[in-house]
């Protein structure tokens, strides 16, 4: 019965200064990540109690926000290349940089048959529009350009691009028809049932190393440094795999 009291007494010590330290975290994330960081955000709030707040959208259009002062903690960018940018401009904590997740990029179509397994629907012409995200500030949409420029259709394809402010939105293109097929990010349909698709060679574009970093504004913020310590873990490791990424 003491023992019982006693564990009861401990739990509900550490259930208070749990509540009592809980804060929250503000999110910049690559449109890409959207669903293991909303699955990570729920357990990483039950590890922790932390809340972190997420945003989705481009990287090139979050690193514009954050050099203008827009107030996220932290950055989980679809590139490397804004997360070193933000640490060399200033605008990160020094050392903070890691790579949380390694992208591939797929052809994908709702309609079966269309998308063959070597991409080569690409020189058939066989549909009128293909949706991209924008390569100017989408790191999955640089890789789709440099993936046709290698195939040799680049420029054959340029009157049937539909391009997209983000990776979603070039996903959301397919999905209603806009275009029919595209090039998404793997984990976008890892899940889905149906259709059909191509998982591009890492070979035809630059990695996608998606590196997260904390900013400065969240330097003094626990709940900002546990939610990159969270992203570390096994657990959320194991989290990003299921989606479609690699881990290092």
């Amino acid at each position: 019965m003491r023992a019982a009291a006693l564990l009861s007494v401990v739990l509900a010590l550490v259930l208070t200064t749990t509540a009592a330290t809980a804060a929250e975290v503000k999110v910049a994330v690559a449109a890409n990540f959207t669903e293991p960081a909303r699955e990570i955000a729920a357990r990483f709030k039950v590890r922790t109690g932390h809340e972190a707040k997420l945003s989705f959208g481009s990287s090139g259009q979050f690193y514009a926000q954050i050099a203008n002062g827009a107030p996220f903690e932290v950055f989980l960018s679809a590139d490397r290349e804004r997360p070193e940018k933000a640490e060399a401009e200033g605008l990160a904590v020094a050392g903070s940089r890691f790579t949380y997740a390694v992208g591939r990029l797929a052809l994908y179509s709702k309609t079966p048959g269309l998308v063959d397994a070597k991409g080569a629907v690409l020189k058939s012409g066989r549909f009128d529009k293909i949706a991209i995200a924008d390569p100017k500030t989408a790191p999955y949409g640089l890789a789709a350009v440099e993936t046709m420029q290698k195939l040799g259709v680049a420029e054959a394809l340029k009157p049937k691009l539909v391009t997209a402010t983000s990776i979603t939105h070039a996903y959301q293109f397919i999905d209603t028809g806009a275009a029919e097929l595209g090039f998404v990010a793997l984990s976008q349909v890892a899940a889905v049932k149906g259709g059909s698709r191509w998982i591009v060679p890492a070979a035809n574009h630059t990695p996608i190393d998606q590196q997260a970093v904390l900013l400065k504004t969240g330097a003094n913020d626990p709940a900002a440094r546990a939610f990159l310590a969270f992203l570390k873990t096994a657990e959320a490791k194991a989290i990003v795999r299921r989606y479609g990424y690699e881990v290092r």
